[in-house]
């Protein structure tokens, strides 16, 4: 719930301001001066920091102010959070980032995709089409180090808030603009979704069975990639300001993020116009590089050369197949694939998954099951690295997300702070990061130009969490 008037009185716990410090939240080596506070939900993920290591993160001090929506650049601003970033997320009053609507499954009255890529966030609404509301972007931006936002070129510019209008205000500022297509070109002015640059830039075409329909990949990897290359892109352009002193404009966009993504593919088409096609979970280049049906599911086994090939004949019993000359050489294998792949399916199909998996263990040759959600997460390597973050949502309760992908041996990224809701932490950004007063607090809020969230103590929060796991911030009556 979304309240137009400002809450006397607040307890310092609620809405606390960030404590001064000697380190410029410019400088990406800063560390932030304010003290260490506790997790947000009594979060738990990644595991404890390494024995001797500070957790001291490398992030740690650096302010991003975060206008992305939707998948790619909340994706990548999470990760920046994950290593240390205090991230400020902006958000439209009421309705907030667009996959809050995304659903179901809700989790209570949460789009259980906004929550899997939002935590370590804080939110403040602002209306920024009104003049105040742009006003306090400014503001926030020259007390950031980085701008991250998604959209369509030239729009933020018509608010006053393009890079050209950042700059002169904040010239340390690394502004990183993600679109569809670029920020010059034909189709700089078309909006960018995930399936239609996945469709424009060739993956759908490459994607799906042999002999089939084209396939939108089972998650948004145009997004996702984008997010990974603006990720790195953003950790480039703070290391660039370190060396000369100034910020930079970085353009990141799905089409050219995916396109980069086709490698061997496109290199085939570049140097010998080769025409790319489907291969199912086959590889063109590969032979026997795919999934074969067993008697209850499927196995995938991968051989990358010839040696590896001979140990999968000797697992299947085919010793004859390793020392047929049509099959001695990859080459040879990739002409007389389907031959070949006949032979293996007929032999692959006469076990259970479960027993060639334990023929194939220890054999040097990279192979595994298709598995399903439940598998995946009950995997004993997968909850080894814990990929499993959990957090105690405000309103959503217990949420358990998948966590980073990397893990390092100084630090560990652990205890998340839960997604926030919108406008969750409007007063907290405006008074400890641009010392207003609740007078212009609440005149800001009167007036629309900005909104703070009514946060409810949920009594059903488990009662053997420590207390500090009860400390929600917000305005609570």
């Amino acid at each position: 719930m979304l309240r137009a008037g400002l809450c006397r009185g607040l307890c310092p716990s609620l809405c606390p301001a960030v404590a001064g410090g000697s380190a410029s939240p410019r400088c990406p080596r800063a560390r932030s001066a304010a003290s260490p506070s506790p997790s947000d939900g009594g979060a738990r993920g990644g595991g404890a920091p390494p024995a001797g290591a500070s957790n001291v993160k490398p992030l740690d001090g650096v302010k991003i102010l975060d206008l992305t929506r939707v998948l790619a650049g909340p994706f990548a601003t999470m990760n920046l959070g994950d290593l240390g970033a205090e991230v400020i997320k902006v958000e439209r009053p009421g309705a907030g980032d667009d996959t809050r609507a995304w659903g179901p499954p809700f989790a209570g009255t949460e789009s259980v995709y906004f929550l899997s890529v939002n935590r370590n966030k804080k939110s403040i609404a602002v209306n920024m089409k009104d003049a105040k509301g742009a006003k306090l972007i400014r503001e926030l931006a020259a007390a950031s180090d980085v701008f991250v936002e998604n959209y369509i070129p030239g729009k933020l510019a018509e608010m006053g808030l393009g890079y050209e209008d950042i700059r002169k205000i904040a010239p340390h500022i690394v502004y990183c603009s993600i679109t569809g297509y670029g920020q010059t070109g034909p189709m700089v002015q078309r909006a960018g979704y995930d399936s239609i640059a996945a469709a424009v830039s060739g993956l759908m075409h490459i994607t799906g069975h042999e002999d089939g329909e084209p396939v939108r990949p089972g998650v948004a990897m145009t997004d996702l990639a984008t997010g990974l290359y603006t990720y790195g892109a953003i950790m480039a352009g703070l290391l660039q300001r370190y060396k000369t002193g100034k910020g930079l404009h970085i353009d990141c966009n799905l089409l050219s993020s995916q396109v980069a993504c086709l490698t061997h593919v496109a290199a085939n088409y570049l140097n010998f116009k080769i025409e790319a096609k489907r291969w199912g979970t086959a590889h063109g280049s590969i032979v026997p590089y795919q999934a074969f049906k067993t008697k209850d599911g499927y196995i995938v086994v991968g051989a990358g050369n010839d040696q590896q090939f001979v140990t999968v004949c000797k697992i299947l019993n085919l010793p004859e197949v390793s020392k047929d000359s049509r099959y001695k050489t990859n080459t040879v294998r990739v002409q007389n694939r389907k031959e070949l792949v006949d032979i293996l399916s007929t032999r692959f199909s006469e076990k259970t998954t479960i027993e060639w998996l334990q023929l194939f263990e220890g054999s040097g040759v990279p192979y595994g099951p298709i598995n399903n959600m439940q598998q995946v997460f009950s995997d004993p390597q997968v909850l080894h690295n814990g990929l499993v973050m959990e957090m105690n949502h405000p309103t959503a309760g217990r949420i358990a997300v998948p966590g980073p992908g990397v893990r390092y041996s100084e630090f560990a990224v652990s205890h998340p702070k839960p997604p926030p809701l919108v406008g969750q932490h409007t007063v907290e950004i405006l008074k400890g990061m641009l010392g207003y007063e609740d007078d212009a607090i609440e005149e800001l809020l009167r007036t629309g130009a900005v909104a703070q969230h009514e946060i409810l103590l949920l009594l059903s929060l488990p009662q053997d969490l420590p207390d500090t796991s009860k400390s929600l911030h917000g305005c609570l009556q």
